[in-house]
């Protein structure tokens, strides 16, 4: 077992749309944000013939350091002895950082499928529209494709979340809408990539159900349709051009939360590793690794799945560290992502200038998992608010006052204050009733109001706080490390991380 594996296994769209004429009117020319001339102009003189590409979707600098400054405090408790190698993330200790901003040409609160194509293909789109141009009629190709179709690279792809999710799309498909699931699919068997592994597709047979399933597509045109850990395990690089379906699928046929994997169940990790054997040739790859479920877990404003897929996605660069020490002067790794989610910050009204960020270790579990194991059946039984507070202690650490734990935790005890709003959203989910006004809407979102009430409870005392249930503008980190890191030093914009890679390896 790899070290980090070890690791492992211890820890749409903005609504604002402006028109493309007034969004170049007040948002400024990428060049004019290069701020690094010089390593804009410079590389060490390596070509990446192996190059690895993760994006941290809603990962920005909150998410990131939020991880780090959380696995710190739990450090300084001395809990066990695996926090010092976790207390900070490996990519933050990339030779090469950058900042890149993530507006597209709708917003400057953008989205997965508009940012992604900007990685993937350097240009600017419309949220929700994937590798095409604001006409809709001019298609991208991307870094991906290129490589493969000029450099002969074989090309992977994975993602913690749907195959046919916005992301992973974004490196292959070209379409109007990313919610076009079963043609996005369609193009992924036509795109000839070698490795595909995460959560299963979208609508494989379409929005009626009547289409030939996508899988069925897949296993015409030569690739092994893999379901079961098992399958995947025995799998060689003599058997050729695969699809890796998750054995465990959890909300939206996606992986797990980190969080809640259970003992045998394959991590983002487990995927690379696997990628990286069936990938490995003298020629070269390019493998995009996306880690969704932390977008999903900002989204919902729940801050322990946040960090804990955080970690998930450090624990697969991990693999490709690995894989970059066996080959140093041939490897680049970029770690990035497409844009913020949730306005997450560290720190709150509530605790002013402290944080107690070791609360967060109180969470055993995503907010999706209890909506599917305890909220539903709190509806079905008619459970009492007694009742549910004792798995609200369980499962997320929070206490009354008069709870025989209270007086040894009283940085976990519920005020009146706290009680009352928590009280508040378990009759609001117990009603089966919608949220339908704007105070509603700010306090739960579209999430269920007990579950989304007990993560912001528990943020709040920890010393974290979100400011939307949506996606923010703020730019996101670039940290790279290998052949040619030296370009990814600077301020820029997202379509100059295509722009680089494409200098790099020579692509046209």
């Amino acid at each position: 077992m790899t070290k980090a594996k070890k690791i492992a296994a211890a820890v749409t769209a903005c609504a604002t749309i402006l028109t493309a004429a007034s969004a170049a009117a007040i948002i400024p020319n990428s060049s004019e944000l290069e701020v690094s001339a010089s390593a804009a102009t410079t590389t060490n003189g390596n070509t990446p013939k192996y190059i690895f590409m993760f994006i941290g979707d809603g990962m920005s600098y909150p998410q990131i350091q939020a991880t780090a400054d959380y696995y710190s405090a739990l450090a300084d408790t001395n809990d066990n002895d695996i926090l010092e190698a976790t207390r900070r993330l490996n990519f933050m200790n990339f030779p090469a950082v950058g900042s890149a901003n993530t507006y597209d040409s709708s917003s400057f609160c953008p989205d997965s499928a508009s940012t992604a194509t900007s990685l993937a293909s350097g240009h600017k789109t419309y949220s929700g529209t994937i590798n095409m141009d604001e006409t809709f009629s001019v298609e991208y190709e991307t870094i991906a494709e290129k490589l493969k179709s000029q450099l002969g690279y074989k090309i992977g792809i994975i993602s913690s979340v749907n195959l046919n999710h916005a992301t992973p799309a974004a490196y292959y498909a070209h379409q109007a809408s990313r919610n076009n699931y079963y043609e996005i699919g369609v193009e992924m068997v036509e795109s000839g990539f070698d490795y595909f592994a995460g959560g299963a597709l979208k609508k494989p047979t379409g929005n009626d159900k009547d289409q030939t399933s996508v899988y069925e597509l897949a296993e015409d045109a030569g690739y092994n349709v893999i379901m079961t850990y098992e399958e995947a395990e025995a799998l060689k690089p003599e058997d050729g051009k695969s699809i890796l379906i998750a054995e465990t699928l959890a909300d939206s046929d996606a992986m797990s939360y980190n969080n809640d994997r259970a003992k045998g169940e394959w991590s983002l990790a487990d995927y690379v590793d696997k990628g990286i054997e069936m990938l490995d040739n003298d020629n070269g790859f390019f493998m995009m690794v996306e880690g969704g479920k932390i977008d999903w877990a900002c989204h919902a404003n729940d801050a322990g799945s946040t960090i804990s897929d955080t970690v998930a996605l450090a624990n697969a660069v991990n693999e490709a560290l690995e894989f970059y020490n066996e080959h140093p002067d041939e490897t680049l790794i970029v770690v990035t992502g497409d844009h913020e989610t949730g306005g997450l910050t560290i720190g709150y009204a509530g605790t002013d200038y402290a944080t107690y960020l070791t609360n967060l270790k109180n969470q055993k579990i995503s907010y999706a998992k209890f909506d599917s194991d305890y909220v539903t059946k709190y509806k079905a039984n008619n459970t009492s608010f007694e009742s549910v507070l004792k798995d609200v202690k369980k499962l997320f650490g929070l206490m009354t006052a008069d709870d025989k734990d209270a007086e040894s935790n009283p940085n976990l005890v519920l005020t009146d204050y706290e009680l009352s709003k928590l009280r508040a959203a378990y009759d609001k989910t117990m009603s089966g009733e919608k949220v339908t006004t704007q105070e509603e809407y700010v306090l739960y979102g579209s999430y269920e109001p007990l579950t989304v009430t007990i993560t912001h409870l528990l943020n709040n005392k920890s010393g974290i706080n979100f400011a939307s249930y949506a996606h923010t503008g703020v730019p996101v980190g670039v940290f790279a490390k290998g052949a040619g890191c030296e370009l990814f030093n600077g301020y820029y914009d997202n379509t100059k991380v295509y722009e680089k890679l494409a200098k790099l390896t020579g692509v046209q």
